[in-house]
């Protein structure tokens, strides 16, 4: 059983999601900020700003800069040097990263940066889904994804506990459903400095850029050194998986609050069906879930909260019993016919003890609706396949065939 969350409601504020994550970047104390204004993750950067023009955040360098790819690298020597360093962005913005994600991975620096997930175009969107990070997936940094404001505000302490960890040193996203959850207005918990400083310590690298002591990062390396340094960087991935989740434990310890780990399960102690998804859609299908429990039709969700590290033996244990898996993916692998989510979970379940039918669905794309009656509808169809046996193996839903 996950413990209880303990929110303090005398402690509670309505404030925007992004304002909740800027004031969270706040007490976690950067050293540098550096970030490029895009729909929607600019509100938190405008909030840091001002954080930074009232004199809010001591020690710390707010760089303006001209794209997305210049933000992030200014990070790489701000982190080399020894700065804890927080960045935001979302959809092309983060395309326009990808070559300094590799670099920052592969220099082994914990940088933390938020992102406001954002369908990519073309054609142009400005609305949410999770093409974003998920096409970032293979960069080397831990990807982790909220489902509500509070949770995108206290993973923000973690991840910076998470990446900083000596024995993993890796950068970390932090994914939150854009505009559902950047631009809501919402009752929140916001971190205490005290508590804050408690949970997480000063950062203090053990290796930086320094001219007494001259060493370098990312140096060229030829075919006798270049796999070392990807096998190491995976083994640190791995190392990770244990490390999100003592360190959700010791959120709780701290703070009184408590999202899982890797994994979150609802409702699927005794359930024949499990919906498996990410991000903010994940609260609607509690709602149907409770619904449709009132009904006596067994069904859970599994909040899939670590895509990178990918949780493949949490997950194994959380379905081990269930009769039908459904997958809710809001990304398409083109040319795969099948969102990411679904690929790894069949991935994890191949070849093992568990012999569990599982159907995937892509949906919500480009920030379509994704209603009660859609959710309902596809358990519906778990429900046929679990008398059936009939696998559907991935599909599109809410396709308007009249536009096609």
């Amino acid at each position: 059983m996950a413990p209880e969350n303990k929110l303090d409601k005398s402690k509670m504020v309505v404030v925007e999601g992004s304002y909740a994550v800027a004031h969270a970047v706040k007490v976690c104390r950067p050293n540098v900020i550096s970030a490029y204004p895009i729909t929607p993750q600019t509100h938190i950067v405008e909030d840091l700003s001002q954080f930074m023009a009232d004199g809010e955040i001591p020690n710390c360098e707010y760089i303006n800069v001209e794209s997305e790819f210049s933000a992030l690298s200014a990070l790489v020597g701000s982190s080399a040097a020894g700065a804890r360093c927080y960045s935001a962005t979302t959809s092309q913005g983060l395309e326009l990263m990808h070559e300094v994600l590799f670099n920052v991975a592969g220099m082994r620096l914990p940088v933390m940066m938020t992102i406001a997930n954002r369908a990519v175009s073309a054609p142009i969107s400005i609305w949410n889904d999770h093409q974003d990070a998920i096409s970032q997936r293979d960069t080397g940094w831990i990807q982790l994804y909220a489902e509500n404001t509070q949770e995108i505000s206290d993973m923000t302490a973690q991840a910076y506990k998470i990446s900083e960890d000596k024995d993993i040193l890796l950068p970390s996203m932090t994914c939150m459903d854009g505009f559902i959850l950047s631009h809501v207005y919402e009752p929140v918990v916001l971190l205490e400095q005290d508590l804050t400083d408690e949970f997480l310590p000063t950062y203090e690298p053990d290796h930086v850029l320094d001219p007494k002591n001259p060493v370098s990062f990312g140096a060229f390396a030829d075919p006798n050194y270049y796999t070392e340094f990807r096998y190491l960087q995976e083994q640190a991935m791995q190392k990770a998986l244990k490390k999100i989740e003592d360190v959700a434990n010791e959120f709780y310890d701290v703070y009184g609050r408590y999202y899982g780990g890797l994994i979150d399960e609802y409702r699927t102690d005794d359930a024949d069906i499990i919906i498996m998804a990410m991000g903010s859609i994940v609260g609607t299908i509690k709602d149907v879930i409770d619904k449709l429990r009132d009904r006596n039709v067994k069904v859970g969700v599994l909040k899939v909260r670590s895509f990178r590290p990918f949780p493949v033996e949490a997950i194994k244990n959380a379905v081990k019993d269930a009769k039908v898996v459904v997958v809710l993916d809001k990304n398409i692998s083109l040319g795969l016919n099948e969102g990411a989510l679904f690929t790894e979970t069949k991935s994890s379940l191949y070849n093992t003890d568990v012999r569990i039918p599982v159907v995937g669905y892509m949906i919500g794309h480009g920030g379509r609706d994704i209603k009660v009656d859609t959710i309902e509808k596809i358990i519906d169809e778990a429900t046929e396949v679990m008398k059936t046996g009939i696998k559907i193996e991935s599909q599109f839903t809410d396709v308007k065939e009249e536009l096609l």
